[in-house]
């Protein structure tokens, strides 16, 4: 297992990715001053998006069902855990954007090769609730 998302899991038979691009933004506006730099104020987070694309070969990986059971995650607008197989948890995430080009066909017009780009956005705040009250110290004599 590469990740999962949710009940979907990225593997060779489903949906290996070959580009993981993971952004994350932090806030920091400024306000004009005279003959001065803008001052600027650290404010927290900013979104975080992480994009998973690749090529799919039908004949060796998986293919347009695989699209299609994320199109159909994507359809219900729930947020959904991403793991990674190490066992990371990246966060609860949406599904925001889901690109397909189908290239190479067979004769009954399937798809050789199919290029995905799959846009996925986080929506939970931090993963302190995911883990629990960590705090040993009532514990402690």
């Amino acid at each position: 297992m590469m990740m999962a998302l949710g009940l979907f899991v990225f593997m060779r038979q489903t949906t290996p990715y070959q580009n993981f691009e993971h952004q994350i933004g932090w806030r920091h506006p400024g306000n004009s001053r005279v003959g001065l730099r803008p001052a600027t104020q650290f404010l927290g987070q900013d979104d975080e998006s992480i994009t998973l694309s690749g090529v799919l070969l039908p004949e060796l990986t998986g293919g347009t069902l695989s699209l299609e059971a994320m199109r159909l995650m994507a359809d219900t607008g729930l947020a959904w855990p991403l793991i990674e197989g190490t066992g990371f948890v990246y966060g609860m995430f949406v599904i925001t954007e889901l690109n397909k080009t189908r290239t190479e066909f067979f004769k009954d017009g399937a798809a050789r090769r199919i290029e995905f780009r799959l846009s996925l956005k986080r929506v939970d705040d931090n993963l302190r609730h995911l883990l629990g009250d960590l705090d040993l110290s009532r514990y402690m004599p």
